[in-house]
């Protein structure tokens, strides 16, 4: 049997766990690095902490909400203009061959943070599915979260 490593998990397994949103704490702190975060305005933009492919972003709006019709028409444009820029800039950084953009609304569509409304994007290459998540329930990531926000977080500096 072959053993897979990945120590900067136990950060997570055994560490304590921020009470609260996990957007609204990211919109409101001052470690974007320690927290991922790419951008805080107009709309929250960060690495998912636990990725389904490498680069996978989350653009929120700032306002704590499950409810999409909530948002105000500003709110809303703000952050589809956040989700347009965001896959524009994984594009020219990543150059993947394809994307996932969706959204998960409510607990039962899906959403693992059903309290604040969210949008994932996921860029997408050809024969980046493995055998790893099928038969070992692992996923194998190419790039460190650390290296990836590098990598993005001069494109919103």
């Amino acid at each position: 049997m072959q053993v897979l490593w990945a120590p900067w998990r136990m950060t997570y397994i055994a560490g304590k766990k921020d009470p609260g949103c996990i957007f609204c704490l990211a919109a409101a702190t001052t470690d974007l690095r320690r927290d991922l975060v790419l951008a805080q305005q107009p709309a929250l933009v960060m690495l998912n902490r636990f990725p389904y492919a490498s680069a996978h972003l989350m653009v929120a709006p700032r306002t704590h909400t499950a409810d999409l019709s909530a948002l105000s028409a500003n709110e809303y444009h703000a952050v589809m203009d956040a989700l347009r820029t965001a896959a524009a800039r994984l594009g020219t950084i990543f150059h993947p061959e394809g994307m996932n953009i969706g959204m998960n609304l409510g607990a039962a569509g899906g959403a693992g943070v059903a309290d604040h409304l969210h949008w994932h994007l996921v860029p997408r290459w050809v024969g980046d599915t493995n055998f790893m998540p099928l038969l070992a329930d692992v996923r194998v990531m190419p790039e460190h979260l650390d290296a990836t926000w590098e990598r993005l977080r001069p494109a919103w500096s």
